[in-house]
């Protein structure tokens, strides 16, 4: 056992068990803010959440998604939940008749599809008045809804429900086929009867499509393979209220950490993890440290595709009017100063020295740092002279945009530093209201893609590391 215990020290990546790490996707619509954005407010969401669009109609642990259907209006059913219903009874009664299984599937599918393609006209505004969303809000909605509605109430290391896998599965391919239609023209040479050559323009797969798209159905694939990977564990799980303070089973995960700070604010409902008392078996922890490892690394991958995508949407003009005149202004003048005169910059020193205590405060200060970047990147562009123009006139305009270009680049590198220190910090204001603003499905579908696989890896990365928490602390108890 010893050499599993170096094998888990040295393969830590730098994973903690956090008192939120078991409650990442347990949020409920009422108290935390959305992924979605379509209004004009301004919205943080948390990168790592499952929690539904906070502008479209909250759904269930039973619902296919269908947020803002006018159907789900008390009493009445969606025609794919009426057509659920009709596929579970048929197959009851003919549970040999594979003419008419089939019959039925594709008659879910069809009703699928017409519900999807009345909410993409709609915009989700089933009033049918046109005051709904664009096409790109719509379908973002739509991923994140249907991620909550699979994954919101998954918090263990299990298999997915095989009906759950079906439904995610099933409407993934129906709003992921809207790529296969969005192409881009390029020339191409065309060789005739008579042997002469002749450039056309001929229809391809749009690059960042081609490149990402195939990419994220892999990532999905392999992280749903991770978890059917866990369906027979040494560890399990204790429901949330059969567990109390003279709990017998030494094994609890609350009792172990119920004393500690870490898990003072935990979530009392969640589930448990439990492991026997004498720890977990040598092939059980090279089991959980490998299926960390590759979350960690589709992680890591989700994640840089996320950032790509979001770094290409176009600033709104909406956030461009918010920012500051003076990039020192938003950091404040000691930030400003270390960050221009020291002469080598030490982002991790100086977010040391801020002594950031929480998510919050951490999302607030890189809203700063994101506006002040984006002020001094427009002041490299600008060429109007200052009002005071005998000193101005003594530093040249090259002189300034090299200290503005500076700036700026501390600042991207501040702000990168703060996000890997902070994996779980929600999106910036910037990042909702490209999100909010954005008309590009394709840019839509990759965005909201990579986001909720990054979740659902992040997930899964915190709650292999609370299984392991456990197995240390019980292996040092004895």
């Amino acid at each position: 056992m010893d050499s599993i215990s170096n094998s888990e020290e040295n393969s830590d990546m730098g994973y903690q068990p956090s008192a939120s790490s078991l409650d990442q996707i347990d949020q409920s619509p009422t108290d935390t803010t959305s992924y979605s954005i379509i209004s004009g407010e301004s919205f943080a969401y948390c990168r790592t959440s499952s929690v539904t669009s906070a502008f479209s109609e909250q759904t269930d642990e039973n619902s296919c998604s269908e947020a803002a259907s006018p159907n789900f209006w008390p009493g009445m059913k969606t025609p794919t939940r009426a057509a659920l219903s009709r596929l579970g009874m048929k197959q009851h009664r003919y549970p040999f008749d594979e003419k008419q299984r089939d019959e039925d599937t594709m008659e879910l599918e069809l009703e699928l599809m017409k519900e999807r393609f009345s909410k993409l006209l709609l915009g989700e505004d089933m009033s049918g008045s046109g005051k709904g969303v664009c096409t790109a809000v719509t379908i973002s909605n739509a991923i994140t809804n249907l991620y909550a509605s699979v994954f919101g109430q998954h918090q263990k290391l299990e298999p997915l429900r095989p009906d759950k896998k079906l439904m995610w599965k099933r409407e993934m391919n129906c709003l992921l086929s809207v790529c296969d239609y969005i192409v881009e023209l390029a020339p191409a040479l065309q060789t005739l009867k008579d042997g002469n050559t002749l450039e056309v323009m001929t229809s391809r797969p749009r690059s960042d499509i081609y490149i990402n798209l195939p990419a994220l159905r892999k990532l999905d694939a392999m992280l749903l393979d991770i978890l059917d990977s866990f369906e027979e564990t040494e560890f399990w799980y204790a429901d949330p209220g059969s567990i109390s303070g003279n709990s017998t089973r030494s094994g609890s995960f609350r009792r172990i950490l119920q004393p500690q700070p870490q898990r003072a604010d935990e979530k009392w409902w969640l589930p448990v993890p439990c492991v026997p008392s004498t720890g977990l078996s040598e092939k059980s922890i090279k089991h959980l440290l490998q299926k960390r490892d590759c979350a960690y690394q589709i992680h890591k991958a989700s994640l840089s595709i996320n950032n790509s995508i979001l770094a290409e949407m176009e600033i709104p003009e909406s956030y461009i009017a918010t920012l500051p005149k003076s990039g020192k202004a938003s950091v404040g003048d000691t930030i400003y100063r270390y960050m221009y005169t020291t002469e080598k910059f030490s982002p991790g020193c100086l977010l040391d020295s801020l002594d950031i205590g929480s998510e919050h405060e951490a999302l607030e200060f890189a809203d700063k740092v994101e506006a002040s970047m984006h002020t001094w990147r427009r002041k490299c562009g600008t060429h109007s002279k200052s009002s005071w123009g005998v000193v101005k006139d003594l530093v040249s305009e090259i002189d300034r945009n090299d200290k503005n270009n500076v700036l700026a680049a501390r600042a991207e590198t501040l702000l990168f530093c703060l996000k890997q220190r902070y994996p779980e910090l929600s999106q910036t204001t910037l990042d909702t209201s490209k999100i909010q603003y954005n008309k590009d499905v394709g840019q839509a579908i990759l965005e909201s893609y990579s986001r909720v696989l990054e979740g659902l890896a992040f997930n899964i990365v915190a709650w292999i590391g609370d299984v392991l928490f456990v197995h240390k602390t019980m292996k040092k108890r004895d």
